[in-house]
């Protein structure tokens, strides 16, 4: 049985091709896909690759997926033909050095799962044992999908520990820059976004903004010490993945300040920071990375209570065998979140 699956070659190399259908093993499952959502971290992967996501070329391409298990493995107990699941795009084994001290992100032996703009993807069995999930029957595909991505930014805004009296300013209006803005919400902070789309910042407004600033503003760096009483924020957080961002974040906070690198830098990245700001203004930089299969299910949950607006995230939908209208070469921008139909 043969499928259509997208495949990535190299740097702005993308190629749709009919190959077989997955065969799965006794502990795993297979799934028809019924949506696969675009994301940044696709686009950078597009761009120049990934230092994670990419082991063989040509890579299977896309991780943000929902759909209908069609197969399950002689072992599988949890799940059935029939089920509608959405599949994080990993899974920690739960007994290397690091998830041993409960850092499951940071697992040794973390699965990665690609290849969700296809027809068809087969689950691994250490994702359908700890990081897959029946969708409730009120959610769409379309809405499931975002468990991924919400998840990342869940596992950021829990270790941020954000206080309700406290300013946060996020760096980028994409799609997680927005996710950002609707948990600040819930955590009792109203947020301050940086972005460059007019579009994106008007949607950040709209779910709940305090300010939205354009860095493309020659005085955008003084509106944001005029929003702060003219100290800074308390917390940036940089949700764009570029060196010159991740240094406005440090140059943006407050004294005794936090900024929290999320945003992914391209593999090789250096970064130059002012040392004297760092120890004479006590700010703290950490980095942040990925999810675990604790926000991955709490994430899920907090879609389907609809705290978390995700129909404004979602701005069209292409087929699957359209892809390239999204993913052009030489296009350095990234569109809004589509959804991607088999």
């Amino acid at each position: 049985m043969k499928m259509q699956a997208a495949f990535w070659y190299g740097p702005e190399r993308l190629e749709i091709e009919e190959v077989d259908v997955p065969q799965i093993g006794p502990d795993e499952v297979l799934v028809k896909i019924g949506v696969a959502l675009t994301c940044g971290t696709d686009f950078k992967l597009f761009r120049k690759g990934h230092a994670l996501l990419v082991k063989d070329i040509p890579s299977p391409f896309g991780h943000e997926l929902a759909g209908t298990i069609v197969e399950a493995g002689a072992h599988v107990t949890r799940f059935k033909t029939g089920d509608q699941v959405v599949a994080a795009n990993s899974a920690p084994c739960g007994t290397c050095f690091f998830c041993e001290k409960e850092q499951w992100n940071l697992c040794e032996n973390l699965e990665f799962l690609n290849g969700a703009y296809a027809e068809y993807i087969r689950i691994p069995a250490q994702i359908v044992r700890k990081n897959l999930y029946k969708i409730p029957s009120h959610l769409s595909f379309k809405e499931a999908a975002l468990t991924e991505p919400l998840a990342c930014v869940l596992h950021c805004m829990d270790r941020i520990g954000v206080k309700p009296y406290e300013t946060l300013c996020i760096l980028g209006a994409g799609t997680c820059g927005l996710l950002f803005v609707q948990l600040a919400n819930l955590y009792g902070t109203q947020p301050i976004v940086v972005g460059r789309g007019k579009e994106k910042l008007e949607v950040a407004k709209k779910l709940g903004a305090k300010h939205t600033v354009s860095i493309l503003d020659p005085e955008f760096k003084d509106k944001i010490k005029n929003l702060t009483s003219r100290y800074g924020p308390d917390t940036v957080v940089d949700a764009i993945g570029k060196p010159e961002t991740w240094q406005l974040a440090v140059e943006l906070v407050r004294k005794g300040g936090r900024v929290w690198f999320y945003g992914g830098c391209v593999s090789g990245s250096n970064v130059s920071l002012d040392t004297h700001r760092l120890h004479y203004d006590e700010i703290t930089c950490s980095g942040i990375f990925h999810h675990t299969p604790a926000h991955f299910s709490r994430a899920l949950q907090l879609i389907a209570s609809r705290k978390i607006n995700v129909a404004e995230l979602i701005r069209g939908e292409v087929r699957l065998n359209d892809l390239h209208q999204i993913f052009q070469k030489g296009n350095l921008d990234n569109p809004m979140k589509m959804a991607v139909i088999p």
